[in-house]
Order: C-alpha cells, then structure tokens, then sequence
C-alpha cells in the first residue's frame, strides 16, 4: 500500500492511503490520525490500512482526487533520523575532494549520523539557501521508516522491521562540512532540513523491486529540467538498508518512526572508473559533490556550480510501466 501525509492546519498532516498511481487517496485518519500515530499501532493499524487501500483499487470507497503538492513529507517531523552510507564509491569520491584516504573499517562499518528530523522540507517545498558560499547540494538517497526495533537486532531481523519506502533529498551544504568535521563532533550546521517523497510505500508494493533489502530500480535526478542522474538503487551498495538498521540499533532502541537512510547513491563506471556524466554515456550522479570530483579527477578543473536561487532538483522513481513510484521531489531553491 502506498501511504501520505495530506497537508491540514496540524504540523503533521492527515493520513491517507493513495492509489497505485498516484492519481487519488482516501482519508484513513479514522484509523490513525497521523502516520506517526499509525508505526506506534502497526501491527493493527497496518491491516485495517490494508483493506483500506484494497478497497480504494477496487473501486469499493469513494476516491478523491489527489494533487502530490498537498503532500508533506510522510512524516513531517519524526522522532529519529539517521543517514547512513550504503555506497562506498561516494565516500570515496568525496574524500578525495578533501584528500583523505577512506579507512579499511568503512567497508565493515558503516558510517552513519544523526540528523536533524523536527523540521522535515515538504516534497515541493523551496529549499532555503541564505548564502550560496555554503555550497549547498542535493543527495538522492533512498530511506525506510521502521517500527520498534530493538538494541542488538541483527540485520536479518531488522529487514522485518522495515515497514516503509521513500525517497529523500538529502540536503548538504559542503563547504561548512570540512571545518565542522576538523571540530570532532561531525555534522550539524551542514546538514539542514531534508525532504522525502510524497509518498512512503511499503516493502511489499514494490514487488520485485524489493530484494536484499535494496530497490532494484534507477533513481531519477534531473537538475534544472536537464538529466542530471540515472543511477541504480542497488547497484555497488556496499551496505543495504537492513544493515543500516542494525548498525543504528547497535546500542539503543529505534523507537517507531525512525528514519533510515542509504546516503548517496553512487555507481561505478562499467570500466570501474569513478563514473560518467549523462552526457558522456555514464549514469550520472546522484549529488554535485560527485561530478564535481570527477571534473578534479579528470580536467583538473571544476566546471559545475552548486545550487544558488532559481536552481530546480526533481528526484524520482517509475516502475516498469513508467508510473512514479513514490511521487516526485521538485524542489527550488530560494533565497533565505
């Protein structure tokens, strides 16, 4: 089922169940006001969902129509949330740019902090930049909400724990991140609200999109209406979503609503190389950090900009039949 948080006088929203395509929802805030309030019953509220979204493509309720603009993020604020990085290509990518050699733990250990989460960006919302030398960049990343999951679950049960999709944007701004990081204490004023797609989906509407924990599909990423990534979901994830999981249950409780995410996507050219531009036949990229080390790397000279005012990133996902999988991000950037 496919689940969203409809923009009311509340900061959080009122839970409908959505169609498969996106097109229309049903009000499910008589089952639980909030999506929040549905993870803290899920073991009931999720049934009585169910049947609600069975009903909605049956045709057996009256449907709305939906407009994905009225939807906040699925959780507009949550309790916990914790990025990881499931591709280890990215870290190394961005730590040349900072000529710093990746440790051999990161390949067992994942990295992961924790981020802001009372303050969520709506999936259409403006981002604010209130000045453009902070660097600020996008992320395309994929997240799952969870329910309780307890201290020391391991990364097979932890898959069992997964009860939501999304996607996210990731919000960085790099050039504050290098003196944040010398500080010892990791990010904070790099790391402003991020966003997530309009709808959260549970692990069994993707079907066979849904193996090892990973989405087996590309992220699309365009940045000013021109394609910017086409990267795979789950393609050289040195970590999948369940492993980050266990590594951020290692040493307490997840409360239910906690946010996980992968980090960046980030493939490798077929060569092995650090991956190519659209243009230039590669994948693309799933955040201007990457493109931006590579034009380093290979031109030892850098061409593209990060955001300033005006700019326009769109992150998404289709199925085989071409249907959006989560609802787009379209976000622009403003001045603060």
């Amino acid at each position: 089922m496919k689940l969203a948080s409809l923009k009311n006088d509340s900061r959080d929203g009122s839970l409908i169940v959505v169609s498969k395509d996106l097109s229309n929802y049903v009000d499910a805030d008589h089952i639980a006001p909030t999506l929040q309030a549905a993870l803290d019953d899920w073991s009931q509220a999720s049934l009585k969902l169910k049947e609600l979204s069975e009903q909605l493509e049956k045709n057996q309720i009256k449907a709305l129509d939906l407009d994905l603009q009225n939807c906040m993020s699925p959780l507009p604020r949550a309790y916990q949330w914790a990025d990881g990085s499931a591709y280890i290509n990215h870290v190394e990518l961005v730590r040349k740019a900072r000529n710093a050699e990746v440790p051999e733990s990161y390949y067992q250990d994942p990295l992961m902090y924790q981020g802001g989460s009372d303050n969520f960006l709506s999936p259409y919302c403006s981002i604010p930049l209130k000045d453009e030398k902070w660097g600020c960049d996008f992320e395309g990343e994929i997240a799952v909400i969870v329910d309780d999951v307890l201290m020391g679950t391991s990364a097979k049960d932890a898959t069992n724990h997964i009860k939501l999709i999304m996607l996210c944007n990731d919000i960085s701004l790099r050039n504050l991140i290098p003196s944040e990081l010398q500080k010892g204490f990791g990010f904070f004023n790099s790391k402003p609200s991020s966003a997530f797609s309009p709808i959260a989906v549970t692990p069994d509407e993707l079907g066979s999109l849904w193996q090892n924990s990973l989405v087996e599909q590309q992220i699309v990423i365009n940045l000013n209406s021109k394609p910017f990534g086409r990267v795979w979901a789950h393609k050289d994830a040195t970590f999948n979503l369940s492993e980050l999981v266990s590594h951020a249950c290692k040493t307490r409780n997840l409360s239910a609503g906690s946010i996980i995410g992968s980090g960046t996507i980030s493939n490798k050219d077929l060569n092995g190389g650090p991956g190519k531009p659209i243009s230039d036949g590669g994948l693309g990229y799933s955040c201007i950090a990457e493109v931006r080390v590579v034009e380093k790397l290979l031109f030892d000279e850098i061409k593209t900009p990060f955001l300033k005012p005006g700019d326009r990133v769109q992150i998404d996902m289709y199925d085989e039949n071409g249907t959006s999988v989560f609802g787009c991000i379209d976000q622009t950037v403003i001045k603060a």
